[in-house]
C-alpha cells in the first residue's frame, strides 16, 4: 500500500502479490480490525496514519 503511493483495492493487492483473493479480504479484514489500515475512499485501504 505504502510503494502504491494512493489508496488500493483488495483486487489490486491481490493482482500485486498474485495471491487469493478471499486471503486478502480476510488479512484486510484483520487489520482494519487492528486499526492498521483506514478507508479514506469506498473500496479503497491505506495504511493508517
Amino acid at each position: 500500500m505504502r510503494e502504491a503511493g494512493k489508496p488500493v483495492s483488495a483486487g489490486e493487492i491481490t493482482k500485486a502479490l498474485g495471491a487469493d483473493r478471499k486471503e486478502v479480504d480476510k488479512a484486510f479484514a484483520e487489520l482494519k480490525k487492528e486499526g492498521a489500515i483506514v478507508s479514506p475512499i469506498r473500496c479503497k485501504w491505506t495504511p493508517a496514519q
